[in-house]
């Protein structure tokens, strides 16, 4: 009889800052688990968002000092260096349908934010 090991898939949530940290419709950039992601506070909707900090176009890790803004009902941020746009809740730059940032789920637990980071063990 085969057996095969197929790893098992967690996820973590990872205390990151307060959100009175955060500062509305700025982002903050932050190190969760060996990713380097940026965090949104939206000022409309109190919500907090992290994507990836890295400008998929040029590699930096420019995208937490991005313009915040909007596109129709998406939340976005504008990369500081050739200003494509990304919607905040998915990740899908709005300017090329075939790039994409990661996002991770973001949770607010007693006013501290938790960034959920899946992990194969």
């Amino acid at each position: 009889m085969t057996t095969s090991l197929v790893p098992k898939q967690t996820t973590t949530a990872h205390a990151v800052c307060r959100v009175d940290d955060l500062h509305p419709d700025r982002g903050a950039a932050a190190l969760v688990d060996g990713h380097q992601v940026a965090l949104f506070l939206l000022a409309d909707t109190g919500e907090v968002l992290a994507v990836s900090h890295r400008d998929p176009f040029t590699g930096a890790n420019v995208m937490a000092r991005g313009l915040v803004g909007s596109r129709g009902e998406a939340a976005t941020v504008a990369s500081p260096l050739h200003k494509q746009t990304f919607d905040l809740r998915t990740g899908r730059c709005l300017d090329d349908p075939d790039v994409s940032i990661a996002t991770w789920p973001v949770s607010v637990v007693e006013g501290v934010v938790h960034v959920l980071i899946d992990q194969t063990g």
